[in-house]
């Protein structure tokens, strides 16, 4: 980039220059000509500052939203309320579709082994952006030597920071809190810095009570975030501040304090898609579709380019037996310039579902062509069902093998491969599938319900009687499962 900046650029000032580049989000370049400024003058404030806000600006991930929890939280988690929540009231109890949640069965839509919908949201990027004050004269302010960064090392070497002195300048100390948050990941550091500057500014401001709340939020002490963020919203009421409240709600399963909270912030500030799409996903987590579906549509009221919420929609009236309008989404998708793997294959399956078969292979085949090794497993199998719904069951067969050989764990598709062995005759061969599927995933019943219906027609009545338990303790209210049991306790009877 120096070179750039000699040859190419040689009568633009070249902190000018970077500042134009942070402006256009062109963080690298931005970061390339901070450094070598730097070399030449270590002390100076003013390109430290800028550097460490492209730094943070690059690494930044909007983290205000509900993020999946690992195996290691799930078991490690000692904030639930209540072990035996009701229906409705937690996040591990969702309502079902006998409680009038208004969404479709699990027999049609496949669910997760908490009983809600399969879902899949990933943390998306910031949209955050800070511009530095440009003038036409700059006055060099010198730094001290702690902003020094050594040659290989790190840009800012946190722990020889004094921070009692840094929490005391608060243009240097926010920029300082966020890049150790989002870049240096060092949260006692930042935790620390917020106290400091906290009581520097004699606990008067929100944006320091807010990235106490994050600090200790990252710690995993969610009840002093909780206090850090309602203290915060005392003094300044703010949409991410709320959302960030109600996140630590949702990970304490007290999905009904923050609908509150939600509600609150809403009466504050009206019409705020932000909030709205908050409100829907905790209902869409609590299974009670009929109230999502309302505040998504109330979302694109505020919002017609709302990718998640026009998704949602889509998906909904997909499982609703409504292929025709949720093609309809997915098109207005497309033409938002939203393309991938995901995308296609739902377009593909509202197409063919919608009976429009002269597409269909290529909407799929524009889909295998973005899709990567964790996308791949889910178009071989909607393929296969394609397959299997025009007939060619060789097709839907090697799709199902291509399925498992991408993913060992995927059970649909081994349910799918039991059951095709099993019309062939391949009895044993079913039953392995079926076996096979049952190890990886316990919450999936057609494993269940098939391998009890293959027992009884083999005359195995004991594992048919287990199996169809098993299946009625993964889906309730599964119609076949119910008349397979009436039936075995009725030969019981008769033994």
């Amino acid at each position: 980039m120096a070179t750039v900046i000699a040859s190419g650029e040689k009568g633009i000032n070249p902190v000018w220059l970077a500042q134009s580049r942070f402006r256009r989000r062109r963080f690298d370049e931005c970061i390339d000509i901070c450094t070598t400024l730097l070399e030449k003058n270590p002390y100076d404030q003013a390109i430290w500052y800028l550097k460490c806000r492209a730094l943070t600006l690059k690494n930044w991930v909007d983290d205000t939203e509900i993020e999946e929890e690992g195996m290691a939280d799930m078991l490690m988690d000692e904030n639930h309320t209540a072990q035996v929540a009701r229906p409705g009231t937690s996040l591990a109890r969702p309502l079902t579709s006998a409680s009038g949640s208004g969404g479709p069965s699990q027999a049609v839509r496949p669910m997760t082994g908490g009983g809600r919908p399969r879902l899949s949201r990933g943390a998306r990027p910031g949209t955050s952006l800070a511009r530095p004050v440009t003038s036409s004269g700059r006055f060099v302010r010198l730094g001290t030597a702690s902003l020094l960064s050594e040659a290989g090392g790190p840009f800012i070497d946190v722990e020889r920071l004094d921070l009692r002195k840094y929490s005391t300048r608060p243009l240097l100390a926010r920029v300082l809190c966020d890049y150790i948050i989002y870049t240096d990941h060092n949260m006692k550091r930042a935790l620390e810095l917020c106290a400091l500057a906290t009581s520097h500014a004699d606990f008067q401001d929100w944006w320091w009570k807010a990235r106490l709340g994050k600090c200790y939020y990252q710690l995993g002490l969610l009840r002093e975030s909780e206090k850090q963020f309602k203290s915060s919203l005392a003094n300044q009421e703010m949409i991410s501040t709320t959302q960030e409240l109600c996140k630590i709600y949702l990970r304490m399963d007290q999905p009904n304090t923050a609908l509150e909270h939600y509600t609150a912030a809403l009466a504050a500030h009206p019409g705020d898609s932000h909030l709205l799409l908050g409100v829907a996903r905790v209902y869409d987590a609590l299974n009670d579709t009929e109230k999502a579906l309302g505040f998504y549509k109330n979302v694109l009221y505020y919002d017609s380019s709302d990718v998640e919420a026009i998704a949602c929609l889509a998906s909904h009236h997909f499982y609703t037996d409504q292929p025709e309008i949720a093609l309809r989404y997915y098109r207005r998708l497309l033409q938002m310039g939203v393309a991938n793997a995901e995308l296609w294959n739902n377009v593909g399956l509202c197409c063919f579902y919608a009976s429009q078969y002269d597409i269909t292979l290529s909407c799929f085949d524009k889909a295998l062509q973005l899709a990567d090794d964790g996308t791949l497993p889910d178009i071989w199998y909607n393929i296969g069902q394609v397959a299997i719904g025009i007939g060619d069951l060789a097709l839907a067969y090697q799709c199902f093998k291509v399925a498992v050989s991408i993913d060992p764990s995927h059970v649909e598709a081994y349910n799918n491969l039991g059951v095709l062995e099993f019309r062939k005759g391949n009895d044993e061969s079913a039953r392995s599938y079926f076996k096979t599927g049952q190890r990886q995933a316990g919450h999936v019943f057609e494993v269940y319900y098939n391998t009890a219906l293959l027992a009884f027609k083999q005359g195995d009545f004991q594992e048919s009687f287990e199996q169809v338990n098993l299946a009625l303790e993964a889906y309730p209210g599964h119609t076949e499962s119910h008349e397979l049991l009436k039936q075995l306790k009725s030969h019981f009877t008769m033994l």
